[in-house]
């Protein structure tokens, strides 16, 4: 299972490494990281959109999918 989530992590950035515009590229890895709740690793991607490229369309957005992923790191899951 393990090699197919990395086969897939790695196919994501062959494909977005391909567009130009990495902000996009960091938020849909971003985002792919949080569908697979790996959510430690999507908000180092996150950040670094708001590190790298503050100016973006995407920083906004990345800005708050950070704020619910830290909210979401501090609370316990109620499973």
């Amino acid at each position: 299972m393990k090699r197919f989530f990395a086969a897939a992590i790695l196919l994501a950035l062959v494909i977005s490494g391909c567009s130009g515009n990495k902000a996009a590229e960091l938020y849909d890895t971003a985002q792919f990281e949080e569908k697979q709740n790996n959510n430690e690793h999507a908000a180092k991607l996150y950040e670094e959109i708001l590190k790298k490229y503050p100016d973006s369309d995407f920083a906004k957005k990345a800005g708050e999918r950070l704020s619910k992923i830290k909210g979401d790191l501090k609370t316990p899951s109620d499973k």
